[in-house]
């Protein structure tokens, strides 16, 4: 099987520390694939490695069959920032419109399938300087769903955003999942971690444990998914 994602040995590091220590980590197609961790963990250093915004110290990162960074993908991979990446003097069409040239759409109504999506319709001759936080994260969604990668890494993609719109974002990832599109998603919400066909706790650029939810639970003997998260913390710091 070729893995949407397939990281060997990757590590990256920022002086003396390591944000991504020698990490192994594989997702098959179609699977919507959790990084749960606190912050520095390594979660956005390894998206930003996994999309080729940074470059790994050592190790590698094959992407689609394709080794990383590679500017071939662009068209095949869709990336949320963390920080919305957005440009405040143009309305949430028209960056949703530029995102969508950046990558080679040159179908007009996906535009105003992606703004339909977010909720957005009502509001997509806004400036974005003029949106709320919330609405800016939907807008950021949007840019990165327009050109229907195949492969989705969203950066805590629901922060600020309500929960009526945050189960639709869910019902859609699993849309997307359903259809072969591989989706990776950070996030510190608990419930939206559960929803993940398989997760991985990260700490101090490792992956401590990697599983189901369920596994995860039984492995841990615990009942909820941050309990777990603990436990497995407590153990590797033991070791």
């Amino acid at each position: 099987m070729e893995f949407s994602i397939e990281t060997v040995r990757l590590t990256k590091a920022f002086g003396a520390i390591r944000a991504v220590a020698e990490l192994d980590l594989r997702v098959q197609p179609g699977e919507i694939y959790g990084l749960l961790g606190p912050n520095g963990s390594g979660k956005t250093t390894l998206m930003r490695l996994l999309v080729g915004l940074a470059k790994a110290d050592s190790g590698e990162a094959r992407v689609l069959g394709r080794r990383m960074p590679d500017r071939g993908l662009l068209a095949d991979v869709g990336y949320m920032t963390q920080a919305e990446a957005l440009y405040a003097d143009l309305t949430a069409h028209e960056n949703v419109l530029f995102f969508a040239a950046l990558s080679g759409v040159k179908t007009a109504s996906w535009i105003g399938e992606a703004l339909e999506l977010v909720g957005l319709q009502a509001r997509a001759n806004d400036l974005v300087g003029s949106l709320s936080g919330g609405l800016r994260r939907r807008v950021s969604l949007a840019c990165a769903l327009v050109h229907r990668p195949r492969l989705l890494i969203l950066d805590e993609p629901t922060v600020g955003v309500d929960p009526q719109l945050r189960v639709a974002f869910w019902e859609h990832f699993r849309r997307l999942a359903d259809g072969g599109v591989t989706l990776v998603i950070s996030s510190h919400v608990m419930d939206e971690a559960g929803r993940c066909d398989r997760l991985g706790f990260m700490r101090e650029g490792r992956l401590i444990a990697e599983g189901s939810p369920e596994q995860l639970r039984q492995r841990s003997g615990t009942m909820d998914l941050e309990q777990a998260f603990l436990k497995f913390a407590e153990a590797d710091h033991a070791a």
